[in-house]
């Protein structure tokens, strides 16, 4: 299937429209999944693409243009650290 890129998008976004604007991006090509959170900002949003071309496309003309949203701040991942990697990791030189 090949490596994905993923975006973590963190989204300000109009107090009064935070449910739709989540809606309207989680149903973005690219977005996987969209958090109402707590913190200092309103969304975080998790994009999977296959090229750097396409974070443009998702990020910068798609949700950064979602009615509502105010400002994004978006955090490229260099790896990814599941629990499975980490089991392995930490089990290495280990006898069973």
């Amino acid at each position: 299937m090949g490596d994905m890129l993923t975006a973590i998008v963190l989204i300000d976004a109009d107090a009064a429209k935070v449910p739709e604007v989540a809606t309207a991006i989680a149903d973005l090509r690219g977005v996987s999944e969209v958090y109402s959170v707590t913190g200092d900002v309103d969304l975080i949003a998790v994009v999977r693409v296959r090229e750097h071309e396409a974070l443009a496309d998702v990020i910068a003309d798609k949700v950064g243009k979602v009615d509502g949203v105010v400002r994004t701040q978006t955090y490229i991942a260099f790896r990814t650290y599941s629990q499975h990697d980490l089991e392995t990791a930490f089990a290495l030189g280990l006898e069973d």
